[in-house]
């Protein structure tokens, strides 16, 4: 029995787990990686990079590119600290990261570049709200919902 336990201590927990710490490269909206680790920021949703959306003059566009150029340059060369919450079914770590003293998962749904992925966290949906109101991002015009266009194109 004792022998269980210290095995069971042994195992990493990506929720007690460091801090990941480093230049990040940007791979689409709502994933960076740090160094061989691939980030999946919790609790958003953003367009896949294939993806397209209609502006308010319902002109077709690439918000996926958009939301990940969005992301890339506002990160810039700032040091992105990230601490891990979970683990996803592909093996990314989830995180709520931060770059320039904020919350990026936050920033990214402020700015309208991705949703509250409620499925999985209910932490930005009052932000999303106000960014729907505003009609911040991908709110000026008309989107499918991130989620809703992976199930159409599988």
């Amino acid at each position: 029995m004792r022998r269980l336990l210290i095995c069971l201590l042994l195992i990493p927990l990506p929720a007690f787990a460091q801090r990941i710490t480093g230049q990040a490269t940007v791979i689409d909206g709502d994933t960076i990686e740090i160094g061989k680790s691939r980030i999946r920021l919790h609790g958003i949703d953003a367009p896949e990079s294939g993806q397209t959306c209609q502006d308010a003059n319902r002109r077709v566009y690439r918000c996926g590119q958009k939301a990940a150029f969005a992301l890339a340059d506002w990160i810039g060369r700032t040091t992105v600290s990230c601490k891990p919450r979970d683990t996803d079914r592909y093996g990314r770590v989830v995180a709520v990261c931060y770059a320039r003293g904020k919350d990026m998962n936050l920033w990214m749904v402020q700015q309208g570049w991705a949703i509250a992925y409620q499925e999985y966290s209910q932490d930005y949906v009052p932000d999303e709200l106000t960014a729907r109101r505003v009609r911040a991002g991908m709110w000026t015009g008309t989107f499918v919902p991130p989620s809703e266009w992976r199930k159409g194109r599988r």
